[in-house]
């Protein structure tokens, strides 16, 4: 049985950039030009380049045309770095976009994660992270509220490790992590421009100070096409 006509053409553009025809970062041809090129309607073409947007192989930029990305961004799951350092490590802009931020008491999974007292409270933040735009994952992030204090929201959401070390002399310095892998609910498509039931990886991770103290406990969902963990053994 022959593919469907979008999934040919799909296949093809992807041969080209892996093939390094169309090169990283470069301007593809415009929508008119390639529905010209492979002689099919711009309904067709579009689900053609939406797929590659979808898994990460083509980014979209209002105004200025579809553009090569990367495939994946990687991040090495041994040691410890902030969403910021490894987008930047990667080539990408990173952002960020604050869905609440809220100083409150600890449930009993943040508490039992951080060693915290009956009095602490913590920080808890839901941030959507992206890389060049593009939506890489949905991030619950819970830190104790006295490492915080006195650093502004707009530096705490922006980068809170950097923020740490630069107005706290705080350096995180190791973490223990767990990756599953599940499927993206209605709530999480929505929120990261994806399909429901499309693979994502859930991050759980408790980090440490150089002391050895729990300070962060974060739940992370990334999208499985665009964010991959790697392990040097």
């Amino acid at each position: 049985m022959a593919l469907p006509v979008y999934i040919q053409i799909h296949n093809d553009m992807k041969q080209k950039i892996e093939s390094g025809n169309w090169k990283l970062g470069e301007k593809i041809p415009s929508e008119r030009k390639l529905s010209e090129m492979y002689q099919v309607s711009r309904m067709t073409l579009r689900q053609s380049v939406q797929s590659l947007i979808d898994e990460g192989l083509l980014r979209r930029a209002v105004g200025s045309g579809t553009f090569v990305t990367s495939q994946k961004v990687q991040e090495h799951i041994s040691g410890i770095s902030s969403f910021t350092e490894t987008m930047e490590a990667d080539g990408k802009i990173p952002s960020s976009k604050t869905l609440s931020y809220k100083i409150i008491e600890p449930n009993f999974k943040e508490a039992q994660a951080l060693n915290l007292t009956n009095n602490e409270r913590v920080l808890r933040m839901e941030r959507v992270r992206f890389g060049d735009d593009q939506p890489i994952c949905l991030e619950v992030t819970t830190v104790i509220a006295d490492l915080v204090k006195g650093i502004s929201e707009a530096e705490v959401t922006e980068s809170l490790y950097r923020s740490l070390e630069e107005d706290k002399g705080l350096i995180p310095k190791g973490a223990k992590q767990y990756i599953s892998a599940i499927a993206a609910t209605k709530q999480i498509s929505d929120i990261l421009k994806i399909k429901p039931g499309a693979p994502i990886l859930k991050l759980k991770q408790i980090s440490y100070l150089q002391n050895q103290k729990p300070f962060e406990f974060v739940e992370t969902q990334y999208v499985a096409e665009r964010f991959e963990f790697y392990l040097n053994k």
